[in-house]
């Protein structure tokens, strides 16, 4: 049980992870269209939530936070998300280059995490290592983005976030039972 209290948020980003890498590798396209439409309407119910908030908050802290622009911000954007989702496909090597920044960064950070545990004289400390490596070259390839065919780009970045989902939760099992 404390193994689940200590690894609950791993555990479900993980797996999360795995379904999403799976899903963009089955129906990318319909996936990633799946996504935007639903950031579109929580978008949407945010904005409108923040407008609310504007109108029952008192007129200095509603002037303050600002809430009747963000709302309406929030609203639009959700909108464009939901009703534009073909433009978002357009430009999704876009995207998958931000992701592959996005996992540079975690690389990076993995680099901070192992050199933390080799600091602190941790036995397994070369799981965040390998774990790091593989972010980072995963990333470089991602952001080196020598594919022509965005559904072989789908596909590759499906495989990365899988890749990746399954070395954190390696990592993260090997770390509980060396904790034991």
């Amino acid at each position: 049980m404390r193994f689940l209290r200590t690894y609950l948020d791993t555990i479900i980003i993980s797996l999360f992870e795995i379904v999403a890498g799976i899903l963009l590798m089955i129906k990318p396209v319909e996936f990633t269209s799946g996504i935007i439409i639903f950031a579109g309407v929580i978008l949407m119910i945010l904005g409108l939530t923040s407008i609310i908030k504007y109108f029952f908050a008192n007129a200095g802290e509603a002037a303050l936070r600002q809430l009747l622009s963000k709302g309406i911000i929030a609203i639009l954007i959700g909108i464009f998300c939901a009703f534009n989702t073909k433009w978002f496909i357009s430009v999704f090597p876009i995207l998958t280059v931000v992701y592959g920044v996005l996992v540079l960064f975690v690389g990076v950070h993995k680099v901070q995490l192992t050199i933390d545990c080799i600091r602190l004289k941790t036995k397994k400390w070369y799981l965040p290592a390998i774990s790091a490596i593989l972010s980072i070259a995963l990333a470089i390839v991602i952001i080196a983005n020598p594919f022509t065919s965005t559904q072989i780009l789908w596909c590759f970045t499906g495989i990365t976030i899988i890749v990746e989902a399954v070395c954190d939760i390696v990592a993260m099992i090997v770390d509980a039972c060396s904790n034991r």
